[in-house]
């Protein structure tokens, strides 16, 4: 993407500051962000910057795309406020997305979540039937259903993207996360400094993990493809905890064991194993993970060595 005005709302925090960041060199980049979690230390000097909610009525949408990023975007954040979390990840899409339309911008890509797939150790493909287990999940599947809203009744273009399980580590913009980050970024910050990682259950339980970096990309893509519709974005290999743990500790020369601990989240909705089929999004835009587990880690260990 090249020559462009874009807004990415939530551009403060992990993915979007990523996002805001790459799109800079070549485009126009506003970033609204209200610092709930995200900070602005996280963006270059060259990102306009508006501490600001996406539920407010002056949004600066006269732009050509708008990446919409901003959320409560766990489980554990929604549960402390189903009400805050419905207004932000909800009422903040429609707002944000109502403003840039009638600002003229008809092509917004989405943040929504893989874990409505619920447990599966098999690919998950877009057209699978799917179920909200927790409000985080009913508020993006509300996200998805405004989506075709916009598209069916005023013709926008609107990518929806169900991100799997994306890191970096805290020497990227993952730091400010805290309990909220990754568990790669993590398992590697208690490990490099000799603290034993705590594993809920066995430690066998699986994700996708996707960098950052291929997360930037896919999003980067639905835009200049002015896709419509649900997309995965994951590598479609997961790894189980224990291997995480044995590839930090390989990759620092350290030799920190894991304590397994009881899983604090109930078992009816604890997300077991993922993993992404991510054919629809390589069919209709030539995307694939450029970044492997192996050199992922690296990245993320590098910042210890």
């Amino acid at each position: 993407m090249q020559g462009k005005r874009v807004l990415v709302t939530g551009g403060a925090g992990f993915i979007g500051s990523n996002l805001a960041n790459a799109l800079a060199e070549d485009n126009d980049v506003v970033v609204v962000d209200d610092e709930y979690l995200g900070t602005a230390e996280n963006l270059s000097d060259d990102v306009e910057y508006h501490e600001q909610s996406v539920l407010a009525d002056d949004l600066p949408t006269d732009v050509d795309v708008v990446f919409h990023l901003a959320a409560l975007s766990s489980y554990a954040m929604h549960e402390e406020n189903p009400q805050r979390g419905a207004r932000v990840n909800v009422e903040g899409f429609v707002n944000t997305v109502e403003q840039a339309r009638q600002d003229g911008c008809d092509t917004v890509v989405y943040a929504s979540t893989s874990s409505i797939y619920g447990d599966r150790t098999e690919p998950s493909p877009e057209s699978m039937d799917v179920e909200a287990q927790t409000g985080y999940e009913a508020s993006k599947l509300a996200r998805e259903r405004y989506g075709e809203y916009f598209h069916n009744h005023y013709d926008m273009t609107l990518a929806g993207m169900r991100f799997f399980s994306v890191y970096q580590g805290y020497g990227g913009a993952e730091g400010h996360k805290g309990e909220y980050a990754n568990v790669i970024a993590q398992f590697a910050d208690d490990i490099a400094h000799g603290r034993s990682p705590e594993l809920y259950g066995d430690g066998t339980q699986t994700r996708d993990f996707t960098h950052v970096s291929d997360v930037v990309r896919g999003l980067e893509l639905a835009a200049d493809h002015e896709l419509n519709g649900i997309y995965n974005l994951g590598t479609g290999e997961p790894y189980d905890f224990n291997t995480v743990v044995e590839l930090i500790n390989d990759e620092l020369g350290t030799d920190v064991d894991p304590t397994y601990v009881e899983n604090p989240i109930p078992e009816e909705i604890y997300v077991h194993d993922t993993c992404a089929d991510a054919s629809k999004l390589t069919e209709e835009t030539g995307w694939e993970p450029q970044v492997d587990f192996e050199e992922g880690i690296e990245r993320v260990c590098d910042v210890y060595q």
